[in-house]
């Protein structure tokens, strides 16, 4: 009895420890930058929402499923954005949550540039599906105290450059376990990157991009790069993208506007590690809505 409790112990601490050095993140988040940033601001439009579902490593037991969830609305009277972000993420039988609030401040350097800020007030939770837990003695309670729920407060912050073409970004999140004991759980991540796009009437416009990523004593680069196809100059119909992230894996964006304001994604990746040995690959599907502001009527009675 004793020897399976201690090796439940051990690998409860080697999943919890494979979990603090991986940041949940999605693919496709050069179309969305909210997703790793509280500071894009999305001042195209009055506001959109979003909702993610990623499986990593599909065959292989025990991967990640993530769900995420965003809405925002931007307020062009206040130069502000509010935006509210989800996360659920299951590991084997590790349960994470993420609650995020933030508000964006948009500032507007000259006729070209503008820098947002941010700040963002985030509840995190961690817990454990028991049912997928073989336990030789269920009623003892030594057992359980290593798998009880555990919450607390974090925040991240956010600086994104940015004009028509560029955008420069810079975030950091998790702030408080830099300094608090829940660092082992949701480490401090941070984010350097910066993205070009075209926006001409031509039928083919590019985009590319480069991230850096650290969290903890590890370090990711991932490189971009996205083609856009119109049918009129106003409007993107389709796109196709390819991307590689440091170490050993690479993928493909596609992406849709089935109408003006609805946008389908699809990104798949696959690891060229040991790991492909007991892997198809990983899938995500992103929907979007943007909610486009009115024009001023003119002729209106007020």
């Amino acid at each position: 009895m004793k020897i399976r409790l201690l090796i439940l112990i051990f690998l409860l601490g080697r999943v919890i420890t494979t979990f603090s050095q991986s940041n949940i993140r999605i693919n496709d988040y050069w179309d969305n930058f909210y997703y790793i940033n509280p500071a894009s601001i999305h001042d195209q439009h009055k506001g959109e929402i979003s909702i993610t579902s990623r499986k990593q490593w599909v065959t292989f037991p025990g991967s990640p499923a993530t769900f995420f969830a965003h809405a925002s609305v931007y307020f062009s009277n206040l130069n502000t954005q509010f935006g509210l972000k989800a996360l659920g993420d299951k590991i084997g039988y590790t349960n994470i949550y993420n609650f995020d609030f933030s508000y964006a401040y948009h500032l507007l350097l000259n006729p070209i540039w503008n820098l947002n800020m941010a700040l963002t007030l985030t509840y995190q939770g961690l817990n454990y599906d028991l049912s997928q837990i073989n336990l030789a003695n269920r009623d003892d309670p030594t057992v359980y105290e290593h798998l009880k729920f555990e919450s607390n407060f974090n925040s991240n912050l956010g600086l994104e450059l940015n004009n028509k073409n560029w955008k420069f970004g810079l975030a950091s999140q998790n702030i408080f376990s830099l300094f608090m004991h829940i660092n082992g759980l949701f480490p401090n991540t941070n984010f350097l990157y910066a993205n070009y796009r075209q926006y001409s009437d031509n039928f083919f416009n590019l985009g590319g991009g480069l991230c850096g990523i650290q969290y903890k004593n590890m370090f990711q680069m991932e490189f971009n790069l996205n083609s856009y196809f119109k049918i009129t100059p106003q409007n993107n119909i389709f796109q196709i993208g390819l991307f590689y992230r440091t170490w050993y894996e690479m993928g493909l964006l596609l992406g849709i506007d089935v109408t003006s304001a609805f946008h389908l994604s699809y990104s798949y990746d696959f690891n060229v590690s040991n790991i492909r040995r007991n892997s198809i690959g990983t899938h995500e599907l992103m929907l979007t809505y943007k909610f486009k502001e009115k024009p001023p009527c003119i002729n209106c009675w007020y």
